[in-house]
């Protein structure tokens, strides 16, 4: 890579904000998370701001300890299809499980969203760690995290498969010869794996950008494994500049390992600034959204990550449990840091509960703080961008594009206009080339 690259920026929209308690923030929308006219707003700012894309996760099940802007929610790739007839340039990326779904109907989905909004689609592959998921889905049981990757990976092959199914040229159309495709650019996938056996060919076309872009969020041994392997941007989650160059340089090697351009693999850890006209105002800040969750919450939050997990029996102010493997089942990467955390800073479980619903970042501090701190990671290898993830919507995410941003473009590190008309074109991503057209001009290539 040159110096003269961008940083990628994509923000996560999530109801009143990532922090559990953010509904009850003076700011907040409390009911964001089922607002359309709400997301609409949020991403037409985010568009104006030139940001590469929108994000909008996903989860399969809930109980009355979730976080609230989990308790209800729009489809994603519902909400995606409306936004797409709302925007021009910017991306629209969401979440779907591989493990409770199915390929050809994601294929679908994912390829009509893609058309819908012009080569603007992003498909954010999980392969959902809540075990309460397979009682939604007529499940005997939640696979094993390992097995879960195994699936994901012939998932996702057999996807990208069925969106080669028609070259871009296969469709004639001609009135004239009443000739509406050339069937020998048709191809059926005949796949027969582990898991899935699938026929197709696709009922649908190629979009502009050839396929949606593929984003992956696993920091295990398997999802690193994984993401390196078939994600063209991963999501990660490291609260320093030191680690996350770690996992940047770990899987980069990964992806070169892998048989990848590694500058096609965008890295872009969460960012949650907190931004104040000076560090006391922005401190202020960061404790006004801590202080808004109770301790029960908190508790009921971390437990979320170890499997709905009851923390209530064990004493608040004493070390933090020792829960063993407990839990490896679900956010593998997630409870490993938090039990490693807590070990390495003596925290009591009351400390790691509020600890794991407002965590501390590098990104507070005043806008040039913010900024300077984002340019730091992007210079010195540990992110190719920022997936942002602001505490409290819209107040977060507002004063973040109104006081940070100008502040990157102006240092020549973000964009003032698109590059591109579809979500790989800004993201500097190629165009994959179908694979049967790849065949046929290998083979009638010169010996």
């Amino acid at each position: 890579m040159t110096d003269k690259r961008m940083m990628r920026l994509g923000v996560f929209l999530s109801g009143s904000g990532g922090n559990m308690a953010s509904w009850r923030h003076p700011s907040a929308v409390p009911d964001g998370a089922v607002n359309l006219a709400y997301y609409q707003g949020l991403t037409r700012k985010a568009e104006a701001a030139k940001l590469d894309f929108v994000f909008f996760g996903d989860g399969l099940y809930i109980s009355e300890k979730s976080h609230p802007n989990f308790l209800i929610r729009f489809e994603p790739l519902t909400l995606l299809a409306a936004l797409a007839m709302d925007t021009t340039n910017i991306g629209l990326a969401a979440t779907l499980s591989t493990t409770y779904s199915d390929p050809y109907t994601v294929a679908r989905q994912f390829s009509s969203i893609d058309h819908l909004s012009d080569g603007r689609a992003g498909w954010n592959i999980v392969t959902s760690p809540l075990e309460g998921s397979a009682a939604n889905y007529n499940k005997p049981e939640h696979p094993q995290h390992d097995l879960r990757y195994r699936m994901a990976t012939e998932f996702v092959e057999i996807t990208k498969g069925l969106w080669d199914s028609w070259e871009d040229d296969a469709f004639v159309r001609d009135k004239e010869s009443g000739v509406f495709i050339d069937s020998t650019k048709m191809h059926r996938l005949d796949h027969e794996g582990e898991f899935f056996n699938v026929q197709g060919p696709l009922n649908i076309s190629r979009s502009k950008q050839g396929s949606p872009v593929l984003i992956q969020a696993g920091s295990s041994e398997s999802g690193r494994g994984f993401a390196a392997t078939v994600a063209d941007a991963i999501f990660t989650g490291q609260a320093t500049r030191a680690d996350a160059t770690d996992f940047y340089k770990d899987v980069k090697q990964r992806a070169v390992t892998a048989g990848r351009n590694s500058d096609e693999v965008l890295i872009m850890p969460g960012c949650g600034p907190i931004v104040g006209d000076t560090p006391e105002e922005a401190e202020a800040k960061y404790q006004e959204i801590a202080n808004l969750v109770v301790i029960d919450d908190a508790l009921n939050y971390l437990g979320r990550y170890f499997n709905d997990m009851d923390f209530s029996p064990f004493d608040l102010d004493a070390p933090f449990p020792d829960l063993g493997d407990f839990g490896r089942n679900g956010w593998e990467s997630t409870t490993d840091k938090i039990k490693q955390l807590a070990k390495d800073e003596n925290l009591t479980l009351r400390e790691m509960a509020l600890r794991s619903t407002t965590p501390r970042s590098e990104f507070i501090g005043t806008p040039i703080q913010v900024a300077d701190s984002m340019q730091a990671w992007f210079k010195n290898g540990a992110a190719d961008g920022f997936m942002l993830n602001n505490s409290v919507l819209p107040q977060g995410f507002n004063d973040f594009v109104d006081q940070v941003l100008p502040i990157l473009k102006e240092r020549g590190l973000f964009r003032t206009e698109y590059e591109a008309d579809t979500l790989r074109g800004n993201l500097g991503l190629p165009k994959p080339e179908n694979r049967y057209t790849q065949w046929a001009k290998l083979q009638s290539s010169p010996k």
